[in-house]
């Protein structure tokens, strides 16, 4: 079963703005995400608590570790908001909110 993924202008800003091989990566992952979609699972993504459905592409390469979060969209559809390098051990609040406010203006957009 084939899953779409739409990303957005910051989380494609955001990927391109990587190294070529931490891109590469990023990109692997959201192929896995079109492949697999609901069922892709940890280590390659996680269910963020407490944030209304968010979730996170979890990219590493070597010590080198990003996030691209995105939410689920009626039927097959995934949305990338964003995404940050991550360089704390806890997943980024300010980030999570930042991805929160741009799935709530996609949903307003396109509705619910």
């Amino acid at each position: 079963m084939e899953f779409k993924v739409k990303v957005l202008l910051p989380a494609h800003d955001f990927i391109r703005s990587l190294p070529e091989k931490m891109r590469a990566k990023v990109y692997r992952e959201i192929d896995l995400l079109k492949l697999f979609g609901y069922r892709l699972g940890e280590p390659h993504a996680k269910t963020l608590k407490n944030a209304e459905g968010l979730k996170e592409l979890r990219v590493k390469l070597t010590s080198d570790i990003c996030r691209v979060f995105y939410f689920h969209h009626k039927g097959r559809l995934y949305v990338c908001t964003s995404g940050y390098t991550k360089k704390a051990n806890k997943t980024d609040e300010q980030e999570i909110l930042r991805a929160l406010r741009m799935r709530n203006d996609f949903l307003q957009e396109y509705g619910l």
